[in-house]
């Protein structure tokens, strides 16, 4: 009888689950396919596009306003939140003391393990009526853009850390030894060095922005329009699916599939991108 190394059984258990892993996500996005079918079919694609607005009961599909509100938030909170987590991991690596970086790690796993309905509720009654007071009406992009931002912090921040951690000792002492400055070793050498892992996280926080749901329909407004301020209450594709899947039947219902459809083609966006960054295509 034959015997297999532990290593070539490892092997096989792998690529197993990776065949399950890649068959789910082919089969969620047959399903959406399937189930967007009947209304592509019915009245196009181009029409979620340049329909005068959104009222499935009476034949209009615009997707574009919740689009634009989706990316919107993604991008504001995006921006906001990938240099404070980077930075703060910087901090946590190379400036501060241990016992500070360590409180301060444990803190960020405790945002992260926050639910999603939680920072929603305190969106609500804390920071809906704060942006009320300086601009009404309160539930606004600004809102969404200050609630993601806090949500998505923590992955940004505790991916860099993992990444900057694991830069080889070897090159911050080369780097000690040419005489660079603490930030200088970082900027020249850590960064350089991290950059799959920091674009890593990016993505991740740029999908969990993306698909955010709760939070933002309590703290957006889901006005279904094209803000023309960060005070303008808005909807994002995900809020949309949350508020009308339960009633909807027919084309509407299909074309909340569109919605997801459109989802998750940004997501496979994403994931392309981190597949470039990953093999170092873009830099050099």
């Amino acid at each position: 009888m034959l015997s297999f190394p532990n290593d070539l059984w490892l092997v096989w258990i792998l690529r197993f689950l990776t065949v399950i892993a890649g068959a789910i996500a082919l089969l969620i996005i047959v399903f959406l396919i399937l189930e967007s079918l009947p209304v592509l079919n019915h009245i196009g694609l181009t029409r979620f596009f340049t329909d005068s607005s959104w009222n499935p009961t009476v034949g209009l599909y615009n997707l574009f306003p919740m689009l634009l509100g989706t990316l919107l938030a993604m991008l504001g909170s995006v921006l906001i939140a990938t240099p404070v987590g980077i930075l703060s991991a910087v901090f946590c690596q190379f400036y501060a003391p241990k016992a500070v970086a360590k409180l301060y790690r444990r803190l960020i796993e405790l945002l992260a393990g926050i639910p999603s309905v939680v920072y929603g509720f305190w969106g609500l009654v804390v920071l809906v009526p704060s942006i009320s007071k300086i601009h009404p009406p309160g539930p606004s992009l600004i809102a969404g853009i200050a609630i993601l931002t806090v949500m998505i912090l923590p992955t940004i921040a505790l991916v860099a850390d993992a990444s900057l951690a694991k830069v080889p000792t070897s090159y911050l002492q080369g780097a000690t030894a040419l005489g660079l400055s603490r930030w200088a070793t970082i900027r020249k050498v850590v960064f350089p060095s991290a950059r799959s892992g920091l674009f890593t996280g990016l993505i991740l926080e740029t999908g969990r922005a993306i698909g955010e749901t709760m939070a933002i329909l309590m703290v957006c407004g889901n006005v279904v329009q094209v803000p023309k301020s960060l005070f303008d209450p808005i909807r994002t594709l995900t809020a949309n699916i949350a508020l009308e899947m339960a009633y909807a039947t027919g084309d509407h219902r299909s074309a909340l599939f569109v919605s997801g459809l459109v989802l998750m083609g940004a997501i496979v966006l994403l994931v392309a991108v981190a597949e470039v960054i990953s093999q170092g295509k873009i830099y050099d």
